[in-house]
């Protein structure tokens, strides 16, 4: 099984992650009849660089896939692989990702899933909060999200006071838009958007003097492990993110993390596990010869993943003709350092 994520740059984080919870799965999923093999490959999250990974590991005699990790990068290597290589995402989540696809699989939720999921939750337990919607306008994951939100938050009668957004090269300061934000009267600001910058719109907030309630997705997940941010500020932070540390039903996985690692596993973590599990699952289902060659076992590995139903880290797992996964979806807050069920 090859894996392929940024394990150095900017998005190292998500990529790393991915690498120790597929390391991890790898071993505990391993059998005398199964032996799991893993090599890992630096995408830097770039496209061109995913591809070039993706060759490397067909060379090295990859069968299937866990990754690329961030969405352009998996988005590049889908259209590559033309159906000739299982391939099981953990956190891309463009719809382009799967779509047309065969033998492409996420674990992840898709960005209109997330968005939309987002926007009822908030219907249902904070229905008359003032909406602002903050957005990376040049990311394919924000700006997905945020327009799946805004759609369902009008379904849902949601009050959208404003609407602001950024790209990556203004955001280290979200000054201006907390200010525009704030004399809309919003009272809650729904961000799509990674930790780094959540940890500066918590920051700029506070010395602001802004007191409102930030909501993010599942790409925020390690806001509390950001380098100097001091984390009383995500006191409050709510997240749609499919797995908590702090859940007693996964205290098995953390602990043997824990051991492994000697730090806490996140979300990423977890759905790289469950890309595991589930390749092991498909390969059961299909009844293959393990034996030969990826692409020769691409399309009955494909149609296993469609029937196979797996007790995941991340939830119940099963996947649609799309090879989009189904899924409850979660909310949590952030109490005392911790993931509370929200």
């Amino acid at each position: 099984i090859g894996v392929i994520g940024p394990l150095t740059g900017a998005a190292a984080t998500y990529g790393v992650s991915a690498e120790k919870g597929a390391k991890l799965a790898a071993k505990d999923f391993s059998t005398k009849d199964l032996k799991l093999s893993l090599k890992s490959e630096d995408d830097v999250a770039d496209g061109e660089k995913a591809i070039n990974a993706f060759n490397t590991l067909c060379d090295w005699g990859m069968q299937a896939l866990v990754g690329p990790v961030t969405t352009g990068a998996a988005v590049a290597v889908s259209g590559e692989i033309a159906d000739d290589m299982l391939m099981v995402t953990p956190s891309a989540s463009s719809l382009d990702v799967t779509m047309d696809k065969t033998t492409v699989f996420q674990v992840c939720f898709t960005d209109p899933t997330m968005g939309a999921s987002a926007a009822k939750f908030l219907a249902e337990k904070y229905a008359d909060a003032k909406i602002a919607l903050f957005y990376n306008s040049g990311d394919t994951y924000s700006s997905g999200v945020a327009d799946a939100f805004a759609e369902q938050a009008k379904a849902s009668k949601l009050d959208i006071v404003d609407t602001e957004t950024f790209k990556d090269d203004s955001s280290t300061s979200f000054t201006n838009q907390l200010t525009k934000a704030k004399e809309a009267g919003a009272t809650l600001i729904f961000a799509p958007i990674y930790y780094t910058p959540a940890s500066v719109l918590l920051k700029n907030a506070k010395d602001m003097g802004y007191e409102m309630t930030l909501m993010g997705t599942d790409g925020m997940d390690g806001l509390l492990s950001v380098e100097g941010f001091d984390t009383s500020l995500a006191e409050g932070v709510l997240l749609m993110t499919p797995f908590s540390a702090d859940d007693e039903k996964n205290a098995d996985f953390v602990k043997a993390y824990k051991d492994a690692y000697n730090e806490t596993p996140n979300q990423f973590a977890a759905d790289a596990y469950d890309c595991i599990h589930a390749i092991v699952e498909a390969i059961d289902e299909a009844d293959i010869d393990i034996t030969v060659d990826g692409a020769d076992i691409a399309g009955d590995l494909a149609k296993a993943m469609r029937k196979i139903k797996i007790e995941g880290l991340t939830g119940e797992l099963t996947w649609n003709d799309e090879g989009q996964v189904e899924k409850p979806a979660t909310a949590y807050v952030i109490q005392d350092g911790k993931y509370i069920a929200a």
